[in-house]
């Protein structure tokens, strides 16, 4: 995988986290631990997809099982700056309401 390709995950704000990169099926499993790692570890309640370059199926159920976590630990997160691509990938697939806020 390429340098410009990989999953990187950054805090930006005191709330908020920035991830960049591909969020995919080479990508998920590591951006899944370091999402989950990071928002248990702070006050973090943000997480802003604006660096995203694409996200496939993996990549969405990745950021459901963040979310999942988030909330099933009392910590719900919001995210900020959705892809449309990715936006559109949860329409089809009927989840787009489980990327709202709780």
């Amino acid at each position: 995988m390429t340098a410009e390709r990989a999953f990187r995950l950054l805090p930006v704000e005191p709330d908020t986290l920035a991830a960049s990169g591909t969020l995919g099926f080479a990508t998920a499993a590591g951006a899944l631990q370091a999402m989950n790692e990071a928002l248990r570890a702070g006050d973090r309640s943000r997480l802003d997809l604006a660096g995203i370059g694409s996200c496939d199926s993996a990549g969405l159920a990745c950021l459901l099982a963040v979310l999942a976590e988030a909330r099933g630990h009392g910590r719900p997160v919001s995210l900020q700056h959705v892809p449309d691509g990715l936006r559109t990938l949860a329409r089809v697939s009927g989840v787009e309401a489980l990327l709202a806020p709780a």
